[in-house]
């Protein structure tokens, strides 16, 4: 239900204290002065919307400007979407729905980003919005010391344990050369880094300051936090990101990792497809329980579709319902040439498929099977075949992961 005395207008670099003071309610925190300093790292007034009630501000949204590597392209930009946060006593007033609006009308109007995407607090919210779960990853847990299986390749090249100040520019070269490469990965700006890597004491939960280790092909960015009982030592190492560029450099930090000393358990965010489990002698050794990461949203599906390559040659119509953004629905031709290259095209011809936008948004990066939701009854075929024609077009070699929260 929509409130007509409400307002809806872009921010500006004075609404920073205000937009931050909603989020701070919104996300249940008290630490109004920490959140302002890192929304105000990454804050971009002019891709950012606040409902008003009067002149208090109750409601928040901004876009980001990044790149996000699609199957077969490399990066291509995406509108990040982040800070969406309604006032307590002020929702059910439709504050939610006018920046969702304004951010996705807003893109097609513009012929802005054609790919939205985002991590969702709360997940039975958007796809209200035409945002399907493109990527998920699982949290898990890994006993110190758990061995290797046989046959383990590793660098001789020694882990080092350096100073912040020595590892930035280390690390930057290293995922700069790796994301291009994992579907789902982000570009990073200087303030993407600087979000990233903020090591503010409050941010520490008792734990130490970030911790780097490094080698030529990858690096390993932790806290640890000291524990014991009668036993002896049970700290806990904290896997902030690991990246690797060759399997020995993998193996190698996960190695450095998990003989870490006076360390009892290594807690870890991890691709759905993390090849460590495939290494260790004893996969039990590796609890796990999974969650969603990315949901992604074709503002356009005839601009977004075009981004990426496609893994086989097809030929099909998607008939599409977008209730949300009314300019997709319609029947889309898709068609790829030997190199996987696409054309979107509307027609009038019958579909093979129908779906909704929710349904393109999951499948877009190659992380919900287009078979998956037609087992689900969320796709409906209507050509014989169809489904297993896209569910090889749209297949990746290895799962999209977005590990990097924004």
């Amino acid at each position: 239900m929509s409130d007509d005395s409400l307002a809806i207008r872009t921010l500006t670099t004075d609404d920073l204290p205000a937009f931050s003071s909603v989020l701070v309610r919104a996300f249940l925190s008290d630490n109004a002065e920490g959140l302002q300093y890192r929304e105000g790292l990454v804050f971009e007034p002019e891709r950012s919307h606040g409902v008003f009630d009067g002149d208090e501000l109750i409601g928040s949204g901004e876009l980001l400007t990044r790149k996000i590597t699609v199957p077969g392209a490399g990066q291509t930009p995406i509108a990040a979407v982040t800070s969406i946060g309604v006032a307590p006593g002020h929702r059910r007033r439709g504050v939610l729905t006018r920046i969702m609006r304004a951010q996705l009308h807003g893109l097609h109007e513009d012929g802005g980003e054609a790919i939205a995407a985002l991590w969702a607090s709360e997940s039975v919210i958007y796809p209200r919005f035409g945002y399907g779960l493109g990527a998920q990853f699982y949290r898990a847990k890994l006993r110190s010391k758990a061995a290797f299986r046989p046959g383990v390749e590793l660098e001789t090249e020694r882990v080092r344990e350096v100073a912040r100040e020595e590892a930035i520019p280390l690390i930057k070269a290293i995922y700069e050369k790796e994301a291009p490469l994992r579907v789902g990965a982000l570009d990073r700006p200087e303030s993407a880094w600087e979000f990233n890597l903020d090591d503010r004491e409050v941010r520490h939960k008792g734990s130490t300051e970030m911790k780097f280790a490094v080698l030529s092909d990858g690096y390993a960015i932790y806290r640890v936090k000291s524990d014991w009982d009668e036993e002896g030592p049970r700290g806990t190492l904290t896997l902030h990101e690991l990246v690797a560029t060759t399997p020995r450099a993998y193996a190698t930090l996960y190695r450095f990792l998990l003989d870490y000393d006076l360390i009892g358990t290594i807690e870890l965010n991890a691709a759905l497809d993390e090849p460590l489990i495939h290494i260790l002698a004893d996969p039990r050794k590796m609890s796990r329980s999974g969650g969603d990461s990315l949901w992604v949203r074709l503002v356009d599906v005839d601009r977004a579709l075009v981004t990426r390559r496609y893994n086989a040659p097809v030929d099909l119509v998607f008939g599409v319902h977008d209730a949300f953004c009314p300019w997709n629905t319609g029947n889309w031709r898709l068609t790829t040439d030997g190199d996987g290259n696409a054309e979107v095209t509307r027609v009038e011809d019958a579909p093979d498929l129908d779906l909704d936008v929710i349904d393109l948004g999951a499948i877009f990066l190659g992380g919900t099977r287009p078979s998956t939701l037609a087992a689900a009854g969320r796709i409906k075929e209507r050509t014989a075949g169809a489904v297993s024609r896209a569910t090889a077009a749209f297949a990746t070699d290895r799962e999209p992961s977005c590990l990097e929260s924004f």
